[in-house]
């Protein structure tokens, strides 16, 4: 495929890069885990195959092979030779068509795979995109006009689709299930109680490394800690009190003070809320957290697919 526009911010990702903290090297790797899960099974990909995140929207391409592509997440009209299509199906593609994916109506972050995923050569063991260390991708970088992204041709999918009724709706409102850390004692009964029981606006510094909120500031007895690793939901407090929900591009030590971690499945939706969205945080036991995962895996992340005969 040939990148004609590129978007606001497409990036090429796979379930990211793992084992390499202690390089420095951040994980990357998709923020809405879900769609683009979502997006490899309905192509009948093995996991974590590569696609391109798109935030925003925008992005053209131009076909030079007979494929098959899936678009999942955020709702970004799909089209293919100017003709619209689903959104959360398989399409076959041919040759010399052209894509185009339009800019988001609710949520604000697509996955745009291809069958047998977009091969792409791994740097640290990952094709993962980080712009901050320039590693990944084709070079390193959101793609570019321009931009060859090899595919290989298939003719062997079958056109699967997820219902409607199971699309993942994305809203300007959301609740955080957090499981507190051991960090959490700096903060008085009080100051949890203003964390937990206040509204937070998504603010505009925004981005793959974290998500920075507003709301009423939660004090810490201390200013900061050693520095040490950091998680991928860690919810940092700087001294400021605007809390900082960590993504997949997060530096991967930091020394603020930290009340607790949130939810992958939780983070996954906050990546997909835009600037003025509201958010709440709930605190829930480990155990919580464990039962919550395990009954994704087992209910929401297998859903049943259905075929579209032609």
């Amino acid at each position: 495929m040939t990148v004609l526009q590129a978007g606001v911010l497409s990036l090429l990702q796979d379930s990211g890069r793992y084992g390499q903290q202690r390089l420095g090297l951040s994980t990357g790797g998709p923020v809405d885990s879900v769609a683009f899960h979502y997006c490899n099974r309905l192509l009948q990909n093995p996991n974590g195959c590569t696609a391109i995140e798109i935030s925003v929207g925008g992005l053209q391409l131009l076909l030079q092979t007979d494929t098959y592509i899936c678009l999942t997440g955020a709702d970004m009209p799909l089209s293919i030779n100017g003709e619209d299509k689903n959104r959360w199906e398989v399409h076959r593609v041919n040759s010399g068509d052209i894509l185009r994916v339009g800019f988001a109506r609710s949520g604000c972050r697509a996955y745009l795979g291809v069958a047998q995923g977009f091969d792409i050569a791994h740097s640290f063991g990952s094709s993962a995109t980080v712009v901050r260390e320039s590693i990944g991708g084709l070079h390193g970088a959101p793609l570019q006009s321009g931009d060859q992204l090899p595919c290989a041709t298939t003719s062997d999918r079958k056109q699967l689709f997820l219902p409607a009724a199971d699309w993942p709706r994305y809203q300007n409102t959301l609740t955080v299930r957090v499981v507190p850390g051991y960090q959490q004692s700096h903060f008085s009964r009080v100051e949890q109680r203003r964390f937990f029981g206040s509204a937070f606006n998504v603010s505009r510094q925004c981005d793959r490394m974290g998500y920075r909120l507003e709301g009423p500031p939660i004090d810490c007895e201390i200013q900061g800690v050693l520095s040490e690793g950091i998680c991928h939901g860690a919810i940092q407090i700087p001294p400021d009190g605007q809390p900082i929900v960590l993504l997949n591009d997060r530096q991967t030590i930091g020394g603020y003070p930290k009340i607790g971690t949130a939810l992958s499945l939780d983070v996954a939706r906050l990546s997909q809320l835009v600037p003025g969205s509201s958010v709440h945080f709930a605190p829930i036991t480990l155990h919580t957290a464990h039962r919550a995962l395990d009954l994704a895996q087992r209910f929401v992340l297998q859903r049943p697919l259905l075929e579209r005969h032609s």
